[in-house]
C-alpha cells in the first residue's frame, strides 16, 4: 500500500499529521498575514489618492504650499506602510516556526515580539516594492515645491 491509501492519518512525506490545535493556529496566523497585507494594499490606495489629489490642486495653482503639505502625508503613510509590512513579515516568520514538526511555539500564541526585534526598521523601509511606490511620488512633490517657489 502506499502512503495515500494507509488511512487520514499519514501525513505528507510520512511524516505524522499536525494536530488540530496546530492546524487553527495556523490559521490565525495566515489571516493575520492576509490582513496586514490588505492593509498595505489600502495604504497605498490612500496615498495615492490624495497625493494626485495635493498635486493636482498645488500644479494648477503653482502654490508650493500645497505641494510641502503634501509631504508630510505621504511620509505618514510611508511610515504606516512599513509598520504593516514589517508586521507581515514578522507574522511570515511566526507562521514559519509553528508549522515545524517538534515546534518550541507556544500554541495559540500570536506574540511576534521576539521576531520583530530582529528586523531593523531601516531594512524595512527601503524595500523595493515601498521604495519604488513611495519615492517617486515623494519626488514628484518636492520637485512641485521647488518649480512653485
Amino acid at each position: 500500500m502506499t502512503a495515500l491509501s494507509e488511512g487520514s492519518d499519514a501525513g505528507v512525506g510520512g511524516r505524522e499529521p499536525l494536530p488540530p490545535d496546530r492546524i487553527k493556529h495556523l490559521e490565525f496566523i495566515q489571516a493575520t498575514i492576509t490582513r496586514m497585507g490588505t492593509n498595505s494594499f489600502l495604504v497605498k490606495g490612500w496615498a495615492l489618492t490624495l497625493a494626485a489629489g495635493l498635486l493636482a490642486l498645488s500644479a494648477s495653482r503653482m502654490s508650493w504650499h500645497l505641494a510641502a503639505v503634501g509631504v508630510l502625508p505621504l511620509l505618514c503613510f510611508w511610515y504606516l506602510d512599513c509598520f504593516f509590512l514589517r508586521q507581515e513579515r514578522a507574522f511570515r516568520r511566526l507562521y514559519d516556526d509553528a508549522r515545524r514538526p517538534g515546534s518550541t511555539v507556544e500554541p495559540l500564541s500570536m506574540n511576534v515580539a521576539s521576531y520583530l526585534g530582529a528586523m531593523p526598521w531601516r531594512e524595512v523601509w527601503v524595500t523595493p516594492t515601498l521604495l519604488l511606490f513611495y519615492s517617486p511620488l515623494l519626488l514628484a512633490d518636492l520637485a512641485l515645491v521647488v518649480l512653485a517657489f
